[in-house]
Order: structure tokens, then C-alpha cells, then sequence
């Protein structure tokens, strides 16, 4: 069913809009908002269906909207102005489309035995969705994000995965107690304080991989029961941004199971 909407009092209009700038509506209502023609194409991919697709006049003139649009089946449409879209979109200049979404919402409750990266306080939407995009392109498939690490879910981080999310099994706002009784696997935390560099550790073993928070690191008590691990760093550099420190770590466990 697509309807036309030019008002952005419309009930639905203020609700993605509310879903795209804030998150405690993303929190509340268990929804998000996935905007431009590769998020759609990549949800529709893994199977899922959005609860709403919204496009705009003139984005029914193009080609690839109108390929996705085909693909959808019994999902309330709205056709909305250019200039209305143009006032509650938050990616800019792209193709005109975006789709509310549901959040998924899983229980911590089975022991991870598995592969895993551990994500521990990274705040920067951008370098959480790299890393959400690295593992997915590695064989990554179960993700934790312990409490104060950005939200996996927001329009920011799921642009910078660029649909990785949709692949992925993600727990948020997990403790470090939980993870300490549920992660099963040995944990191998970066660190700058080691000397014991990553080149020089087997990887090939199921193992969780913690990346820490951009100023101050992994949490004391996840690194006290983790092998600390560090990437060289000839010219003296403090430190790597978390996204590129975890992009080579999750690389080098690629290269030695499969490339060694």
C-alpha cells in the first residue's frame, strides 16, 4: 500500500524522524531507521522485512528505488515530497529511500563458546561499525557490547557497518560480570602496556577478541583474565584508532587459520 504524505505533523513522519535524531525513542519504541539504497538492499538480503519504507516523489523516478520497492510485499509505503524527506533525512545527498525497522532484542543467556569480538566501551559510531563490518567480513558472527559502548542500532552505526548489523548476532549493554561467566572461550585483550605482540600469539583456537575504549582502554578486570596482545609500532606512535587496531587483529586470526 503506498500512501502520499506532505505534512510532517503525519504520525509516522515524526516518528522516524524521532527514530533518526534521538535515541531514547530508538530505546523506547524498539525501532531504528536504515536510510539509503544499500542498507535497504542489505536488510532485505538477510531476509528481514521493514515495518515501513518512506521514499520520496522524485525517488520513485529511479531505477534502483524502484527495484527494492518491487520487492516488497504486504509493507506499508509512503510517498512523501522532496523537500519533507530532504527535512528528516540525517544521510544527505543519497538516494532518496529509508525503512523503520526493528531492533533485535537478545537475552545473554547461553555461554559463548565460539569465536567472538567483545566490544568494550567504544563510543565513536563510526569505529563500532567498523569493526561490526570487519568481523562480518572475517566469519565473525556473535558480537558483545558491554555497557557505555555505542548503540549497534543507531542510523550512524549502521551506515558505518554498511549492513554488516544484519549478519551479525549482537548483545548490547552487557556487564563485565556477565561476560567474565559467560564467555567460555580464552579472551585476548589489546593493550599497549605488553610486549607480547600479536604476530607472536596463536590465534587458530575459538577465541573472544576485546577492543576497549578510544582513550582508556579495556576494562582492568576483563584484560586481568585476557591475554594481553599489541600491534608493533615502530616510529613510537601512542596508540591506533580501536577501528584499524581491531580491523588487523580480527586480519591476522583470518590470516593464520586460513592464509598460514
Amino acid at each position: 500500500m503506498n500512501v502520499f504524505i506532505s505534512s510532517k505533523d503525519n504520525p509516522t513522519i515524526k516518528t522516524a524522524h524521532a527514530l533518526l535524531t534521538g535515541s531514547r525513542q530508538r530505546k523506547k519504541l524498539g525501532k531504528t531507521v536504515i536510510e539509503g539504497t544499500h542498507l535497504l538492499e542489505a536488510y532485505l538480503n538477510a531476509n528481514l522485512t521493514p515495518e515501513t519504507v518512506i521514499v520520496s516523489e522524485s525517488g520513485l523516478h529511479n531505477d534502483e528505488i524502484n527495484a527494492l520497492l518491487n520487492r516488497l510485499e504486504n509493507v506499508k509505503t509512503l510517498t512523501i515530497s522532496d523537500n519533507l524527506y530532504k527535512e528528516i533525512r540525517t544521510l544527505g545527498e543519497s538516494l532518496p529511500i529509508m525503512a523503520m525497522i526493528d531492533m533485535p532484542h537478545l537475552d545473554f543467556n547461553q555461554p559463548i563458546t565460539s569465536d567472538c569480538l567483545i566490544i568494550n566501551g567504544v563510543q565513536d559510531n563510526g569505529n563500532l561499525g567498523t569493526l561490526l563490518r570487519t568481523a562480518s567480513a572475517v566469519g565473525i558472527k556473535t558480537i558483545v557490547c558491554t555497557m557505555g559502548t555505542a548503540s549497534a542500532w543507531s542510523p550512524k552505526t549502521l551506515r558505518a557497518g554498511m549492513g554488516a548489523n544484519f549478519s551479525l548476532t549482537i548483545f548490547e549493554g552487557i556487564s563485565v560480570d556477565e561476560i567474565l561467566m559467560k564467555v567460555k572461550v580464552p579472551m585476548f585483550a589489546t593493550s599497549s602496556h605488553t610486549d607480547h605482540i600479536i604476530y607472536q600469539t596463536d590465534l587458530r583456537q575459538p577465541l573472544a577478541l576485546i577492543m576497549g575504549h578510544e582513550g582508556q582502554g579495556v576494562d582492568e578486570r576483563l584484560l586481568s583474565q585476557s591475554a594481553p596482545i599489541a600491534l608493533p609500532q615502530p616510529n613510537g606512535q601512542e596508540s591506533l584508532n580501536v577501528a584499524i587496531a581491531g580491523s588487523l587483529c580480527l586480519y591476522e586470526m583470518l590470516r593464520q587459520r586460513r592464509y598460514a
